[in-house]
């Protein structure tokens, strides 16, 4: 199994690189953070990589960390969530950011990545969430959500009898969508409609 890649960057492409290691080529597929993290063309890089292999074809997926990979692991033991889509999600939510958005159940969050529906984000959210707080640099559902209207905007759902989970989710993007600025009372508003869906 191939665990670590240190060589000069040979080519990139949408969704994969190459990387040259003494002079054999190794194709590793990769998510857009970590192709935007890359240096140019023919100087160093160093990837964390999960190898996958299938019947019919062995793949090397790269990480600029180790972190990145234990995430592409986790999301994969959901149900409908193969190397593809994991590599998509991570493309669009860092692990700190996925972290935050499983404890605080934001669906609306995870549907941001294409490929994931509501209701695969559902079945994500509910099969991470006690697997979460085992993983490096997972934020605590209190993290997830910061600012006092957003604080009070969460208290004011869990009043209306929503679970705090719910409240955190509903409000996190609420606060997204209309601004770190936003008045408790859009909040409120923007996560009660949110919680309707």
């Amino acid at each position: 199994m191939i665990a670590k890649l240190r060589g000069v960057l040979d080519s990139l492409g949408d969704g994969w690189a190459v990387v040259d290691v003494g002079g054999v080529g190794y194709l590793t597929y990769c998510s857009a953070g970590t192709l935007a993290s890359l240096p140019q063309r023919g100087q160093e890089v160093n990837l964390t990589i999960e190898t996958v292999v299938r019947e019919d074809y062995i793949h090397l997926y790269g990480f600029s960390s180790e972190q990145e990979r234990d995430w592409f692991r986790l999301l994969q033991t959901v149900q409908s969530v193969g190397a593809r889509l994991a590599l998509a999600i991570l493309g669009v939510l860092p692990a700190a950011e996925l972290s935050a958005c499983i404890a605080a159940q934001d669906k609306a969050g995870l549907t941001r990545a294409p490929g994931v529906g509501p209701k695969l984000a559902a079945r994500i959210l509910s099969e991470l969430k006690d697997k979460v707080p085992s993983l490096p640099g997972a934020a605590p559902a209190s993290a997830a959500v910061d600012g006092t209207a957003n604080a009070d905007a969460i208290a004011a759902l869990v009043n209306l009898g929503y679970r705090p989970t719910e409240a955190h989710g509903a409000v996190s993007g609420a606060a997204r969508t209309l601004g770190a600025e936003a008045p408790v009372e859009a909040l409120i508003r923007a996560g009660l409609k949110e919680l309707a869906q």
